[in-house]
């Protein structure tokens, strides 16, 4: 199919999305003729309700998984993530563990009280479920506040938070916290089809302290954009964030080179797991793809924790290198989803062959090439080992 044929459709006026799409020749549409659909996570779930009478056809792709939310929403991830850990650790297989210790709210209520008083000291992070861009969060380091809280909100709201351990031992750079912005394109989640993209620190504007006296200082403790763009001392030219290369070149000359790899595959390995996690789940139609925004936390031990993942994550630039990592990341997606083969006979991104690199995204996993190597790698140990045999009887 001609790329002056591929028609596309957005629900949102966003720009780095649209420039791409008019840089490619494509031809935007108002109607259901299209090729490709960049749509909330609302309609895309109103698209395949069983109820719907909408049925896409062979060459339309659209840019999220029906079900997304086993992996964005707070409880689902949490839920997921600890049965797949249990899980593994029965079949033997060692998973470290990524998640802080956390329970859900109100239903693990008594379970956490107990872990609470087993560390009086310590500092928890409550967070809505289904919340984004750091609303209604907050931090308490005294059971009473939860007590009170729990009485007043849970009844009022019913509406489920986590609360997690604080990282009370962040990695620091200048003194001040961070978090990593990661963005993770999947496929296909059967068989998982993960690209790894770019991605960025975004730092906090006030130097971290421990001090409880700093607990509800939101400048001090949540690295949201849309918290700490409200500081006075927020800077609109580098909007607090550093890309991951810079970051990495800081950790090799901090803490090493080995270490800062060890680093850096603890985040190849957390990512794909929390794929993983989620897999038999998912419902995993081939028009589907989706670039999830993670969000990873360093401690001063350079071990990764998942703080979460998100569907839509931001795609509004704070600052000229913000506009141009996102114009490429979205490039790069469409180069994937939407290849230079996409025709009448398209089946979906997760049916043309091997994953490639693409531009700034490299192949994280590709469970298909990865089974087909571990069967060659087992063919090849049991022929040996025949060989062997051989000669052991010739002998």
């Amino acid at each position: 199919m001609s790329s002056q044929r591929i028609k596309w459709k957005i629900e949102y006026e966003k720009s780095v999305i649209c420039q791409n799409f008019d840089r490619k020749g494509y031809v935007r549409t108002e109607g259901d003729d299209w090729n490709i659909f960049w749509a909330t996570v609302g309609t895309v779930k109103q698209i395949f309700n069983p109820d719907s009478s909408q049925r896409l056809t062979d060459n339309q792709v659209i840019n999220h998984f029906p079900n997304h939310y086993e992996l964005t929403r707070k409880d689902n991830l949490v839920k997921n993530i600890k049965r797949y850990i249990k899980e593994q650790q029965k079949e033997g297989k060692q998973v470290d563990d990524f998640l802080p210790v956390t329970y859900l709210l109100p239903s693990d209520y008594s379970l956490f009280v107990e872990e609470f008083r087993r560390y009086p000291n310590a500092m928890w992070i409550m967070k809505p479920s289904n919340a984004a861009q750091g609303k209604g969060i907050f931090i308490i380091n005294k059971l009473q506040q939860i007590k009170k809280w729990s009485t007043g909100r849970f009844a009022r709201d019913q509406q489920t938070y986590v609360v997690s351990r604080y990282i009370e031992n962040p990695l620091l750079i200048g003194g001040k916290k961070f978090d990593l912005r990661i963005y993770v394109l999947i496929t296909s989640f059967r068989p998982l089809r993960m690209y790894l993209g770019d991605g960025f620190a975004r730092f906090c504007n006030v130097k971290y302290s421990s001090d409880v006296g700093e607990i509800d200082n939101p400048f001090m403790h949540l690295t949201n954009v849309s918290i700490q763009k409200h500081n006075e001392d927020y800077n609109y030219n580098h909007g607090g964030k550093w890309n991951v290369q810079n970051l990495r070149l800081y950790l090799e000359s901090t803490r090493g080179l080995a270490a800062t790899q060890k680093l850096f595959s603890d985040i190849d390995d957390l990512l794909v797991h929390s794929a993983k996690a989620v897999q038999n789940v998912m419902i995993n139609d081939r028009h589907c793809f989706e670039c999830y925004g993670y969000d990873l936390l360093l401690d001063d031990n350079l071990k990764p924790w998942l703080v979460e993942v998100n569907a839509s994550p931001s795609l509004n630039a704070t600052t000229q290198m913000d506009k141009e990592m996102k114009t490429t990341l979205i490039r790069d997606v469409l180069d994937i989803v939407v290849p230079e083969e996409f025709g009448s006979d398209y089946r979906g991104p997760n049916t043309q062959g091997p994953c490639r690199d693409q531009g700034d995204f490299v192949v994280l996993y590709d469970e298909a090439a990865s089974n087909e190597k571990a069967l060659r790698e087992a063919e090849l140990k049991a022929g040996q080992k025949e060989k062997k045999k051989a000669v052991r009887s010739w002998k």
